[in-house]
């Protein structure tokens, strides 16, 4: 998952950072509501963990500026304001969750899966794809019991088109998933056909794949029924 934390206090947004990472999240920070109004303009997050109290902006209003531009990211609020009216008007807005500071680091990883159950309707820690099931916790594919050895970039991959499923994902929107940004000097989309190629080679030798489908010039989807 990509994530952007957007918060004015370094330490904790290094902290929260350093702790998400360990779990294998990519993660960028934004210190002040301008710099994060930018990155959430041109990129795209599966998670903004949001502090409403910046310096130079209404958190509040990142909500609605990025609602307005498209973004389906999911909103999680991170702040020291207890009042609820402010938690109210954030649900209102299109926020997913709200967590009061002082927080334990494994709460908000809680809430996030929390959250990512219910964004892409996942009812239980295990989905299963043709012959294959895809274990959420364990971060593993299994055929008839058996683990299918595949990269962690591989699975991350494979993941985040099942729970994607039966939407069309283009290259760039799985190359952000997976590598972050993309940087006009690095970013090559063959990097995703190669993946997919190697993900498809390794289930092959299990089972056939037809619902990991191509679809010419644009990207690739998971069709499940």
């Amino acid at each position: 998952m990509n994530v952007l934390i957007v918060e004015d206090e370094r330490s904790l947004a290094n902290e929260i950072a350093s702790f998400l990472k360990a779990e294998g999240f990519l993660c960028e920070l934004a210190f002040t509501g301008l710099e994060a109004s930018e990155k959430i303009a041109i990129n795209l997050y599966d998670f903004v963990l949001l502090d409403l109290g910046l310096p130079d902006y209404n958190g509040l209003d990142l909500i609605t500026e990025a609602r307005n531009q498209g973004s389906d990211a999911a909103f999680i609020i991170i702040t020291a304001r207890g009042a609820v009216d402010d938690k109210v008007k954030g649900l209102d807005l299109g926020a997913d969750d709200y967590l009061a500071k002082p927080f334990a680091l494994v709460e908000l990883f809680s809430r996030i899966q929390a959250v990512a159950r219910r964004k892409f309707n996942i009812l239980n820690q295990n989905l299963n794809v043709g012959d294959f099931v895809v274990e959420l916790q364990s971060r593993k594919i299994t055929w008839k019991g058996k683990e299918v050895i595949i990269t962690r970039k591989e699975y991350d991959l494979l993941q985040y088109l099942i729970i994607n499923r039966n939407k069309v994902l283009t290259r760039n929107q799985l190359y952000e998933h997976i590598w972050g940004n993309i940087l006009d000097d690095q970013y090559d989309s063959n990097f995703i056909d190669v993946h997919i190629k190697n993900v498809r080679k390794k289930l092959n030798e299990h089972s056939p794949t037809p619902w990991l489908e191509t679809v010419r010039g644009i990207g690739y989807r998971v069709s499940l029924e």
